[in-house]
């Protein structure tokens, strides 16, 4: 009779409810990896989609240059009317990968909508005027993204590449900023003060600590994004300080190489279902 053994009843019940957690996040983690695969597997299907319409686009483009002697009698106006008709074909290659745009006569008018895994962040926008030059009119791109520079090697030579170039900085940008807000979001208890970080948020500091486990000791963790196109870091440093017990140095490590190789609360999330 479970009734003269309140403990081991009380035991049990502990050990059902966690059997039923576990299992909501094992459910939970199965559903989150299928979507991503497929989200995956979309986000490849539409870049080789891309590519395929941009070599479409510019084989048309040599081709309609020969047709109408633009190469032999290069008129100011007949070189803008060109230049018009390929930022039409290039807004329809670019509606599949997040940048839209409207064009008139003087300017063209891009929008570049962010997004990471599969939700939909920031808009920037940028207006290019088409005359006398191709030149940037009025834009809201962050300053730490460097648009000047992107700018001079791209925009007169490759409008394509600038665009999407431009895209990736954004992309990467929002994905980082995104990650520590989850960061924050999802893991405040285990956070101690606020994290450190530049507008690009391309380079991370914080400390934090294991729930449950001792606080004297925590964890430093530094994160330098050397990429500006990826939202991984490229070095992470996780130590403790130098009196911690020998366990807290090696989970140190591991931490490290987690960090580098999984988005910041992803790799949190890991920590939880690991403790």
């Amino acid at each position: 009779d479970f009734r003269a053994f309140p403990g081991v009843l009380a035991h049990l019940e502990m050990l059902e409810a966690r059997a039923r957690r576990e299992a909501v996040q094992q459910e939970e983690k199965e559903k989150w990896e299928e979507k991503l695969a497929f989200l995956k597997a979309r986000a490849q299907e539409l870049r080789l989609l891309r590519d395929e319409l941009r070599d479409k686009v510019e084989q048309q483009e040599k081709v309609q240059l020969g047709k109408e002697g633009i190469l032999s009698d290069p008129s100011p106006r007949a070189v803008l009317e060109w230049k018009i008709r390929s930022l039409q074909n290039l807004l329809q290659v670019f509606h599949l990968t997040g940048i839209s745009g409207k064009l008139s006569n003087r300017s063209a008018c891009f929008s570049i909508h962010t997004a990471y895994e599969g939700f939909s962040l920031d808009s920037f926008h940028l207006e290019l005027l088409l005359r006398p030059g191709l030149r940037i009119q009025r834009h809201s791109i962050p300053a730490f993204i460097p648009l000047e520079q992107i700018s001079r090697k791209l925009l007169h030579s490759d409008l394509r590449s600038f665009l999407d170039l431009l895209s990736r900085h954004l992309n990467a940008f929002v994905g980082r900023r995104h990650q520590l807000e989850l960061l924050q979001e999802h893991f405040s208890d285990w956070i101690q003060g606020t994290p450190q970080r530049n507008s690009l948020c391309n380079l991370l500091s914080f400390q934090y600590h294991i729930p449950g486990k001792s606080r004297s000791f925590p964890f430093q963790a530094r994160l330098l994004y050397g990429d500006p196109c990826r939202s991984l870091p490229t070095e992470v440093t996780v130590s403790c300080s130098p009196d911690a017990p020998a366990p807290l140095a090696e989970a140190a490590s591991a931490h490290s190489e987690l960090l580098r190789n999984t988005a910041l609360h992803r790799a949190f999330h890991s920590l939880k279902s690991m403790e």
